[in-house]
């Protein structure tokens, strides 16, 4: 999995969040706002989005987009800009997405731990973000699929 700009020769960002080594915990002790969904216009707002971004206490963000191969890409945000792959810009927007739940009292999640599941050839298809109130679970495909589970 590549942490950065997945396009070659652009400028390689560090994610939000503690760096990782290794290990799906470089997000442990972070807070999320919010979450927001990008979605392409033009397809309409019914469907799932095309990638997440993660909103963090501080301003930084995590961007969690699908792959063509169905896989899913982790990488810094530039929250509130679009990422570099919105052509052309104006078809883009983000938006709240309605099934998740609001932030707990405090305005936050605080985020214990986050586990990434790999297919066979060790790329990540699904992330799970686990909160004090329940998980985030994001699964790349054709498109980005999110949901909150309650625990």
């Amino acid at each position: 999995m590549t942490v950065g700009r997945d396009t070659p020769g652009e400028e390689i960002r560090r994610p939000a969040g503690r760096p990782r080594h290794g290990n799906a915990d470089w997000l442990t002790g972070a807070r999320i706002t919010a979450v927001h969904g990008l979605f392409y216009r033009p397809e309409g707002r019914a469907g799932e989005p095309e990638a997440v971004e993660f909103l963090l206490d501080g301003g930084q963000s995590v961007l969690m987009t699908c792959a063509s191969d169905w896989t899913l890409r982790i990488t810094s945000g530039t929250w509130p800009g679009l990422p570099d792959w919105c052509v052309p810009a104006g078809q883009w927007q983000f938006a709240q997405l309605g099934q998740l739940p609001p932030p707990p009292y405090g305005g936050a999640w605080t985020v214990l731990g986050t586990q990434e599941r790999r297919d066979e050839h060790g790329e990540v298809h699904e992330a799970v973000i686990r909160c004090e109130n329940g998980d985030f679970v994001v699964i790349g495909g054709d498109t980005v699929a999110i949901r909150f589970v309650r625990r």
